[in-house]
């Protein structure tokens, strides 16, 4: 655990009795702090009760008057599309906010560092695809090399659950917006920024705001080395706020889209090669092609990323490569689940908006595609160009038939339930095909999150194999 500096004697509110939630607490607890703790749910207050935290109505008038501070979990809005009571309350009453992820960067440098060969440093990893696959890519590489390595945050274990690092540890953080947004403090050694793509609008009030949320890891952050994807405007415009110039290489640019030249550090893969350049000249390569892990050009541009991270730690390029071919990927992420009669089944249930089915279509020929649940805003012609790897979508979800009618072009059948989509794509597949689940849609009308609608999917093709 890391205690948390600076609380000691002092009354803190928590808000929100999850997994960050109580980590906080049990944090702030450790530090010296008198924890009050709430939330909605009666069922999460009984369990931070029966863990002896004092339970307390927020959203009551005065109760902030000797309150030091509120930490609210990353569900809760405090601005957008409005806040909270709670938070209300505190603002109100001129509390600080802030979160778990505040909580860490300014606890996290402990008492005996002076004593390491190498402090401990963090990479922090946010954007809106691939942070998990490049957090968690990011972490195997390192395990593999035989680092004292961590992976935390909205990944993997709580902020402030892990253990204290030992000399030259590495704690690996994945961000979220709603986590970046609101961290008081945000201190990392090494912050990469994979790609923007519109998600979680009605949270930061738009594009821009959601854009903002993200570069406050960079811009109040300060990293010593700043990775950045720059195959969306955004992206560009991050790394020449950054750079001093364009030799500065403490800006690594990478993408998945083009060949990036000029005289700083830039890592890029083009036809399944990774390239590393730096000052001009080639320092790295890796063939991505044959790596089973990692398929397709969304997860190349992952693999830049975890490169580049891996890269500023010291790794040689044969060491990452080695890493690279033991990775399995992660659970509901392109993950190939099973091989029969030479057809491919591919779970990736976390494809919940357009962008990220987009890509899992574009990583696979003669798809038959499982598709559908609840649509999220502004439609589904952007997946038009992955239209060409499609043979037959197979929709499901609770209006299946209306999401069918918005795939203009490709045959599709309203199948509704997992089990016929399942079912009726085994009888259809051809040999050197993939069936691929790739929702482009959240899970919320029949499953509590993708990963249920994944697990689904999965057991509906192994009962059949």
């Amino acid at each position: 655990m890391i205690e948390v500096q600076g609380v000691s004697g002092q009354r803190v509110a928590v808000l929100g009795l999850g997994r960050s939630g109580l980590s906080a607490a049990r944090a702030l607890r450790a530090g010296g702090a008198q924890v009050l703790a709430w939330d909605d749910n009666p069922a999460a207050r009984e369990g931070a009760s029966e863990e002896g935290f004092e339970i307390k109505d927020l959203s009551r008038d005065g109760v902030f008057d000797d309150i030091a501070s509120l930490i609210v979990s990353p569900g809760i809005p405090h601005l957008y599309p409005q806040p909270n009571k709670v938070v209300a309350n505190a603002l109100r009453a001129g509390v600080p906010v802030d979160n778990d992820i505040g909580l860490f960067f300014r606890s996290f440098s402990g008492t005996g560092w002076e004593a390491y060969d190498q402090p401990p440093k963090v990479i922090a990893v946010t954007g809106s695809n691939g942070k998990s696959t490049t957090s968690a890519l990011i972490h195997h590489v390192l395990e593999e090399a035989g680092k004292d390595v961590q992976l935390a945050g909205n990944i993997g274990r709580g902020v402030l659950d892990i253990d204290p690092p030992g000399d030259g540890g590495v704690v690996v953080l994945e961000l979220s917006s709603y986590q970046t947004e609101l961290a008081r403090a945000l201190t990392p050694d090494i912050a990469v920024f994979t790609n923007l793509t519109p998600d979680h609008l009605d949270r930061h009030a738009g594009l821009g705001g959601y854009f903002a949320a993200k570069r406050r890891l960079f811009a109040e952050g300060g990293p010593d080395r700043a990775i950045i994807g720059v195959d969306e405007d955004e992206g560009l415009f991050l790394a020449g706020q950054l750079a001093v110039g364009r030799g500065d290489d403490r800006v690594i640019r990478v993408s998945a889209d083009r060949r990036l030249s000029g005289p700083g550090w830039s890592v890029f893969a083009r036809k399944g090669f990774l390239s590393e350049y730096r000052k001009g000249k080639q320092a790295g390569s890796i063939d991505l092609r044959n790596i089973k892990g990692l398929p397709g050009a969304h997860n190349h541009q992952n693999a830049c990323a975890a490169y580049a991270a891996c890269r500023t730690l010291g790794l040689a390029p044969k060491v990452i490569e080695r890493a690279f071919q033991s990775f399995g990927g992660l659970p509901h992420r392109s993950q190939v689940i099973a091989e029969k009669n030479g057809v491919a089944f591919v779970n990736d249930s976390k494809a919940t908006n357009v962008d990220s089915a987009l890509k899992a279509l574009m990583a696979f020929d003669k798809i038959r595609w499982i598709c559908g649940g609840l649509a999220k805003e502004g439609g589904l012609s952007a997946l038009v160009p992955g239209f060409g790897h499609v043979a037959k979508a197979y929709v499901i979800g609770r209006e299946a038939a209306e999401f069918s009618l918005q795939l203009e072009g490709l045959e599709a059948e309203v199948c509704t339930t997992m089990e016929r989509a399942v079912a009726r794509a085994m009888e259809d597949a051809q040999p050197g095909e993939t069936v691929l689940l790739a929702p482009a849609a959240a899970s919320f009308d029949q499953y509590d999150n993708f990963e249920k609608r994944g697990e689904d999917f999965i057991r509906q093709v192994t009962s059949r194999l």
